[in-house]
């Protein structure tokens, strides 16, 4: 079984290919952040720049919207008080 598992080296022509292959595995494990928050903090400014935190336009939307209606509301009040 072992010899399935583990590739035998012939005169060691493999060993520069396994030493290539054992130095890429060790850049692949490598992280570019040293803790979570590194991360989290550039997943957050990359969402930042597609603009999914934006502001929500819908909500200046509605508030100038629910400002036209108590101004609309108080105009027509002085008109009734005033009559």
């Amino acid at each position: 079984m072992r010899g399935m598992w583990y590739p035998r080296l012939q005169n060691g022509s493999d060993a520069p290919s396994l030493e290539a292959n054992a130095a890429s595995a060790g850049l692949a494990l490598a992280c570019a952040y040293s803790s979570s928050e590194e991360y989290e903090a550039e997943v957050i400014q990359v969402r930042r720049k597609a603009g999914v935190y934006g502001f929500p336009h819908h909500r200046q939307a509605a508030a100038a919207f629910a400002v036209a209606v108590a101004v609309g509301a108080l105009v027509l009040a002085q008109f009734i008080v005033n009559d």
